[in-house]
């Protein structure tokens, strides 16, 4: 399996923001779908999906399925980033966030109102995406 940079890019980012991502091993053209099952799409509408789920339904064996990172993998990226943050300030509240209750929730409230911070994690957290998807197509 063949991808460019900007499709590995695509996939990475639609990944991120809870998508599925299916590369059909035909024609390289990327399907995306919420994931019904989870997070906000639960019990959503899925009329303006039903062409192309019935698509990856009707020839499931012709795509591969990118997988979405585990809360664990996604914890570690956030751990790895906290560990690179050169402000001790900032350090220190972003590892409190990590080890309270609702680690998630506290560390994006650390970061949003971490000022230049903020862009770094975004950069930081879509490399690190970029390199999840890397992994799984060699």
């Amino acid at each position: 399996m063949t991808l460019t940079e900007e499709q590995i890019k695509e996939i990475a980012e639609n990944l991120d923001i809870g998508m599925r991502c299916f590369y059909p091993l035909k024609n390289g053209e990327i399907k995306t779908t919420p994931d019904f099952l989870d997070g906000d799409w639960i019990d959503q509408d899925t009329e303006p999906w039903q062409e192309t789920l019935d698509k990856l339904d009707e020839n499931w064996g012709d795509y591969f399925e990118f997988e979405k990172m585990t809360s664990n993998e996604s914890f570690e990226i956030m751990t790895d980033f906290a560990e690179t943050v050169d402000n001790q300030n900032l350090q220190d509240r972003l590892f409190k966030a990590l080890n309270k209750p609702k680690p998630f929730r506290n560390f994006k409230w650390e970061i949003d109102n971490s000022g230049e911070y903020r862009q770094k994690w975004f950069d930081y957290k879509n490399q690190r995406m970029i390199e999840f998807v890397k992994t799984q197509i060699e």
